[in-house]
């Protein structure tokens, strides 16, 4: 177990690390793992019993969860270029426009009639009249990707009317119009027919769209219009940059297909992996709960060989005969039960077998193994607790070995045994950091536990080197212990930036770029340096208390409001003094409907959540002045103060409770109410004093509430032995933001290297993020210390993740 100690000497006004005058990332990041290697005195202590081995590892601890969220299958990982491919979509022809030249013209129309498939019944109706070329265009998930060089296989069902033979002239044309290939169909019959025509670009671009055309009038319908690139990963219909980028982060395990998608809002709308298996026209295009239609393109069986290109264990997630609002009658349960029994025939029933002779018949004699399955996503209460016992009983009756996993919502099931727990956390850094230790005192004769979704979704951005620090923070707690942490996966994992419904997501990717935010280092460095076998490790370290820092702003929660006469002070220096004269110039609009009028902003929209933030990211120790009147709603107002301007809570929210209580909330989830009230129509003063890690709130000039930031421990260890008994390797996470001068101690280890290797994640400023056009400002670098041995010295940077291999000669 391992065992932490505070030492003595807090540092209640730290302030930001000096980072001035140094702009490139790389260049501070080299320059700080320098200063690090010197030796100075150790303000902690590391140290680990080398010869005390633990228990081991768990071989699944870090693995993947892939749900369909943000067009992360489709628009995302499925190569699939082309968006409505089978006209499912509405009744209009989503995604499709009229291409048209000279005096010709189109008109397109989705109609049922004469379908291709019964599953997916509707067909585009296409008319050409006039002279000239006509046609439709589909521009896919917010562009095509067209790379010079590369084929793209296009495959479409077309019928045509009887005065109407063809040929149909397909091309793929750039944004200007340029043509990057072209190629013509011709052959067309009254009667659907297949039909395949290879593509090959002479051109590069990223919004590229498939234009379909006919030159000269007639009728004709198409359906299953399809167009993905000849080069997918192992030909299996994954893009292939994204797929690169799972297989960096060496998944033990992969999570599959959800998440909330696996219920749905309602039960017509769960997830049925029977319905996603086949022939791909014959699949279910389903309502997606994150906002869109799904193909299933990547169905159960695309499932399987992920798992298998990514050498992963399969984790399947069953609908259990619940969704978010209604629940599938228990004595009508059993259809739902032989799902679970049918999906592990499927992956590992011999090739006879009746879904085993599916899967073979899919190009896959050979069973997939899965040995996880868990039941439901976010089930909980009396209700799950009566289906799980049906699951349960049914699979272990057939399949003994199986892994059963449990839901905890609210509870967990009572009336059976369980093996594995599925637990979810999602906050801000600051929870995450005070939760490191949080699996130190699990009860170790009970459950292993699956932390199936975790990750900081406040207080982080898009996505920060402080959200990668916080989740970097827990995970050492997680690997410290691993025999009751048994698996766990990051959510979610892949955005389009162009269709995000959640935030933030570990990959992020447009038509032909993909980066990964901060924590996806966090989770390669930590899959890459996988340990054997734990080793206990005591920490001493200090505890620090960050000084508030950030800008200002004002906003509303289920309320309107209206503010003037803002005033920003640090002694006798303004930093702030805004009369509105040039509006809203200067501030950072986040929702709501915010307007000036006659010196005085205004919010009038009804919501939760609307800020208007100004100022500077540095400020600290000022006073914050206003004036503020409630206009409407059940609350009174938001002051904010130290923001990064992110979506984390940093404010004194005044009639908060609905218009109970005046509260001050700050990162951490720390947060201190008094009873208050406010009042309709009337301006109140106020003042906010921040000071160091304090601040005092002021109403009409009666202090109200103070309340300071609570001390962080700085240092947050895991050490493991590696597989060949070779290295140690220590991950160590600085979460203050001031060096950490270390003693490592290596207990029980003889004939240490003194070279060792080092990789560290940090950054300039803690809130620093990637971007589509900065994909690269916070990666790891690597480098090598030449002190090592059984007992140095070592200084970790603020804000950042360190992962030290230590070789024993």
């Amino acid at each position: 177990m391992p065992t932490y100690h505070s030492i003595n000497h807090h540092n209640p006004m730290s302030k930001p690390y000096n980072r001035t005058g140094m702009k490139n990332t790389a260049t501070w990041t080299a320059t700080v793992l320098l200063a690090c290697a010197a030796a100075v005195a150790a303000q902690g202590t590391i140290t680990v019993g080398v010869d005390k081995p633990g228990v081991r590892v768990s071989p699944t601890l870090w693995g993947i969860f892939f749900e369909d969220i943000n067009l992360s299958a489709d628009g995302g990982l499925y190569a699939e270029l082309v968006r409505n491919r089978s006209f499912e979509d509405s009744d209009q022809a989503e995604s499709w426009v009229i291409k048209a030249g000279g005096t010709a013209k189109a008109e397109m129309t989705v109609v049922a009639d004469q379908p291709v498939s019964a599953t997916n019944p509707h067909s585009l109706k296409v008319t050409v009249s006039g002279s000239g070329s006509a046609g439709v265009a589909n521009s896919g998930y917010y562009g095509m990707s067209v790379v010079q060089g590369d084929t793209y296989i296009l495959t479409l069902d077309a019928r045509a009317g009887t005065d109407f033979t063809g040929p149909l002239t397909v091309t793929l044309e750039a944004a200007d119009g340029t043509v990057c290939a072209a190629g013509q169909i011709a052959g067309l019959t009254p009667a659907w027919q297949p039909y395949k025509l290879s593509l090959k670009a002479a051109a590069t671009d990223t919004k590229a769209r498939l234009v379909i055309t006919a030159g000269k009038p007639g009728t004709l319908w198409l359906d299953m219009v399809s167009l993905i690139p000849e080069k997918t990963w192992k030909g299996h219909g994954f893009r292939s940059d994204l797929f690169e980028m799972l297989v960096a982060l060496k998944p033990a395990f992969v999570r599959f297909p959800g998440g909330c998608w696996v219920e749905g809002d309602t039960m017509k709308e769960a997830y049925r992996w029977k319905q996603t298996i086949g022939d791909i026209a014959e699949r279910r295009t389903q309502n997606n709960i994150w906002g869109y239609k799904a193909t299933h393109g990547i169905g159960y069986h695309e499932y399987l060989v992920m798992c298998e290109d990514l050498n992963s264990e399969p984790l399947f997630d069953i609908n259990c005969g619940m969704s978010h609002r209604e629940n599938v009658p228990i004595d009508q349960m059993q259809e739902y039960v032989q799902d679970a029994l049918d999906a592990i025939e499927y992956a590992n029933g011999p090739a006879n077998s009746t879904w085993g002779a599916l899967r073979a018949k899919a190009g896959h004699p050979a069973p997939f193994h899965l040995k996880m399955m868990e039941i439901g996503n976010e089930n909980g209460g009396a209700a799950y607790n009566e289906r799980y016992a049906l699951f349960h009983d049914a699979i272990k009756a057939k399949y003994p070995d199986m892994q059963l996993i449990a839901n905890v919502w609210g509870g967990m099931p009572s009336n059976r045994e369980i093996g594995i727990v599925d637990e979810h956390y999602y906050s801000n850094p600051e929870f995450f950091i005070g939760n490191s230790s949080k699996y130190d005192s699990y009860d170790r004769g009970k459950f292993k536990v699956f932390v199936g979704e975790y990750a900081v979704t406040e207080g982080t951005g898009q996505g920060s080197l402080r959200g990668a620090v916080g989740e970097a923070a827990f995970m050492t707690g997680m690997e410290r212990n691993s025999d009751v942490v048994a698996l766990a996966s990051y959510a979610p994992l892949f955005v389009n930036i162009n269709h995000k419904r959640w935030n933030p997501d570990l990959i992020n990717f447009d038509s032909s770029r993909a980066y990964g935010i901060p924590s996806y280092y966090v989770q390669k460095m930590f899959a890459e340096n996988r340990g054997a076998v734990v080793l206990p490790v005591e920490v001493q370290t200090s505890d620090t208390i960050d000084a508030i820092i950030g800008m200002v702003g004002v906003g509303t929660w289920n309320t309107q409001a209206e503010y003037k006469d803002i005033k920003v002070q640090r002694g006798n220096e303004t930093l702030l003094k805004c009369d509105f004269v040039d509006g809203t110039k200067g501030w950072d609009l986040h929702g709501g409907e915010w307007k000036v009028h006659d010196g005085v902003l205004g919010q009038t929209a009804s919501g939760k959540d609307f800020r208007a933030v100004i100022g500077d990211p540095a400020w600290s120790d000022y006073t914050y002045t206003l004036k503020a009147r409630k206009t409407g709603g059940d609350e009174g107002f938001l002051v904010i103060f130290g923001t990064d301007g992110s979506t984390s809570k940093s404010w004194w929210n005044i009639g908060s409770w609905g218009n109970s209580k005046h509260t001050i909330e700050m990162a951490g989830g720390n947060s201190q109410g008094v009873d208050g009230h406010i009042e309709t129509g009337r301006w109140y003063d106020i003042k906010v004093e921040v000071m160091g890690s304090g601040v005092k709130c002021y109403l009409d000039g009666k202090l109200v509430q103070e309340m300071h930031r609570p001390a962080v421990r700085s240092l947050h260890v895991s050490s493991t032995l590696s597989s060949d008994g070779k290295d140690i390797i220590l991950k160590v996470v600085n979460a203050s933001s001031a060096n950490q001068a270390t003693a490592i101690k290596l207990n029980g280890a003889k004939n240490i290297a003194a070279s060792a290797k080092v990789i560290v994640l940090t950054s300039v400023n803690s809130s620093d993020e990637n971007s589509i056009t900065e994909p690269a400002k916070v990666v790891p670098v690597a480098s090598e210390i030449s002190n090592a041995a059984a007992s140095f010295t070592h200084t970790f940077p603020p804000n950042s993740v360190s992962v030290l291999r230590i070789r024993k000669n």
